[in-house]
């Protein structure tokens, strides 16, 4: 089997920050371009390495070689073989790696109250899906629960939401009431951006199996921040 590790990285040394301060060490094991963002894309579960490009159009195979190997280094993933049939290699947060998905939320709602920040640059399944577990909103789910299925090129999710939150599962629409085929940036349109569904759907970018009702009420559950005010 042909290696997805096209590249083999350079050792570089790292910087770091010689300071006692949690958040300073905290820089130390995470704070190198790209460190979380691959940890982002691994929130969900394990993926091997050409997935991880995949999500992340913008890091060269090297750049991100390096960023796995010192994150493994650091004890925040691992890597593993798939049992057979699959037999490949992936890369998974450990538990503690795990841990840290409640710094992504913070840092998400903070960074959208930004007036800079351009929500119609690429978005991953991974950070559409991160995004609901982090805007949803509790007092807008009272007596609501649903199972909506998201089809994104060839992966499958299965979205459940209650009023006690949102879970996440990845390879199956088993059991949704509703099934959403399009991209992350559609549903991202549709959630966040006040896109009519009916134009989603009339262009193409959407389209909906079920009951469309139920995906309507689900899009409303996740209001975002309000921006501050520009200097």
């Amino acid at each position: 089997m042909k290696s997805e590790k096209i590249t083999e990285s350079r050792v570089i040394p790292k910087r770091h920050y010689d300071d006692a301060c949690g958040a300073a060490h905290a820089l130390d094991l995470v704070g190198e371009r790209w460190a979380l963002l691959v940890m982002r894309e691994l929130m969900l579960g394990p993926k091997r390495f050409g997935e991880l490009r995949a999500d992340l159009p913008g890091i060269s195979a090297n750049v991100l070689t390096q960023r796995l190997e010192g994150l493994e280094k650091a004890g925040i993933l691992v890597r593993r073989k798939l049992p057979p049939p699959a037999s490949v290699q992936v890369y998974e947060l450990t538990p503690w790696g795990y841990e840290s998905e409640p710094i992504f939320q913070a840092l998400g709602r903070w960074a959208a109250r930004s007036p800079t920040h351009d929500p119609s640059l690429p978005l991953s399944a991974t950070s559409l899906f991160l995004s609901f577990r982090t805007m949803f909103d509790p007092s807008r789910a009272q007596a609501f629960s649903a199972r909506i299925g998201f089809r994104f090129g060839e992966t499958d999710y299965l979205v459940t939401v209650t009023e006690n939150g949102v879970e996440v599962a990845r390879g199956t629409v088993s059991g949704a009431q509703a099934i959403v085929t399009g991209t992350p940036p559609a549903v991202a349109g549709a959630v966040y951006g006040g896109v009519p569904l009916d134009a989603l759907i009339g262009s193409g970018a959407l389209a909906i199996e079920g009951d469309r009702a139920l995906f309507e009420r689900f899009a409303t559950l996740f209001p975002l921040p309000p921006k501050v005010e520009a200097a």
